[in-house]
């Protein structure tokens, strides 16, 4: 398991190359400025990147060399995707990495039989079979699948490491609203606006829950990491509430509100839940110290900045592509979305170097497992 951080290496060119394919979908310069991996972009950022980063924790915790099989599946598909011409290889590889985390989440269960593993199971179920329809169709088909594989498996994350501060019986509530949130996501397949709208009101439902219960609410009034963390969850649930709605609305998004719908999701949830709890499970995995950092604040207030600039630009050009004043600020913010990403990779690099070089403080018990940490 020494090596195991290595892999995460494929899943941040998956980061890097889904960012360059946002700035060209934006219109933007870009470094490689690639139409097909512009095509690609959401596979990369979803399945290459966020999916090599949780099965590589998961694995980690597995404590079981073959558990890596399921991240370094993962990168390979996204190397795949990025280096070779025909996705479908990638695609076959992301499905199959996919598989693998399912069997990591069976042995974990297995281990205490633990709800919120069942739930981001039934999270890798969705993605295993978003990867395989995306060999034969593209990915708005299979959106609500890829939105139910990254939510469930973030709330799931959320009630285990909150669970001191959880309500009894916080698991089975969980499996309660996960596994009908599932199956819309699924019907979606069949019946695109109906199915789309029971997924709203099972999300609405999910984020109001988890909303009501998680401990940010009371850490918000704290300092340092907590007070961060919190933050930074907080704005990641009000993201997913308005994607929430818009689905509601329109049952199948499409145009500005697909725009809207995938980066509330992708952008202002996951990868805000990916800044809170960087400081606690990237050491965990990474075998690096990343002690908390003012300067952390910089890449999640320009998040969150620049996607509601997105948000509302698009909104009142009615769409991305028309040629209105709005569209130049959309793809301004679009672009400053990108910028944001890079500055937190910057920023947790920059401080775990300079973490490296100080002697290590004396912990008590990890933050991220007390009613009073992330």
């Amino acid at each position: 398991m020494r090596f195991a951080p290595l892999l995460l290496l494929p899943g941040g060119l998956a980061l890097l190359a889904g960012l360059d394919a946002a700035l060209t979908l934006a219109g933007v310069p870009a470094p490689a400025g690639s139409a097909r991996l512009a095509s690609l972009h959401g596979s990369l950022m979803v399945l290459g990147f966020l999916g090599t980063v949780i099965a590589l924790e998961r694995a980690v915790a597995l404590r079981r060399p073959w558990g890596l099989l399921a991240p370094g599946l993962l990168g390979a598909g996204a190397l795949a995707l990025v280096l070779l011409p025909d996705p479908l290889l990638g695609r076959l590889l992301l499905a199959q990495g996919m598989l693998v985390l399912v069997l990591v989440y069976a042995v974990l269960w297995r281990r205490n039989e633990d709800p919120t593993v069942a739930v981001q199971a039934l999270g890798a179920v969705l993605a295993v079979g978003a990867a395989l329809l995306l060999t034969r169709v593209p990915v708005a088909d299979v959106l609500l699948l890829l939105v139910g594989f990254v939510v469930l498996t973030i709330a799931a994350e959320r009630v285990e490491l909150a669970r001191l501060a959880m309500p009894p019986g916080a698991g089975g509530r969980l499996v309660a609203l996960a596994v009908p949130l599932a199956a819309a996501s699924l019907a979606t397949l069949l019946w695109p606006v109906w199915g789309g709208r029971a997924t709203a009101v099972l999300l609405l439902a999910l984020t109001a829950w988890l909303l009501r219960h998680d401990v940010a609410r009371r850490t918000i009034h704290a300092t340092g990491l907590p007070r961060f963390a919190a933050a930074a969850l907080l704005a990641g649930y009000a993201w997913l509430l308005l994607a929430g709605l818009l689905l509601l609305v329109v049952g199948r998004p499409e145009g500005t509100v697909y725009d809207v719908v995938v980066h509330a999701v992708f952008l202002g949830y996951a990868m805000s839940m990916v800044l809170a709890h960087a400081p606690v499970i990237l050491p965990a995995v990474l075998r690096v110290r990343l002690p908390y950092s003012g300067w952390m604040w910089a890449p999640l207030v320009l998040l969150h900045a620049t996607l509601l600039v997105r948000v509302a630009a698009a909104l009142l050009s009615g769409t991305v592509s028309a040629p209105t004043g709005t569209v130049a600020t959309w793809t301004g913010a679009a672009a400053g979305n990108v910028a944001a990403l890079l500055l937190f990779v910057l920023t947790a690099v920059g401080t775990a170097l300079v973490a490296a070089r100080r002697p290590a403080r004396p912990t008590s018990r990890t933050l991220s497992r007390t009613p009073e940490g992330p």
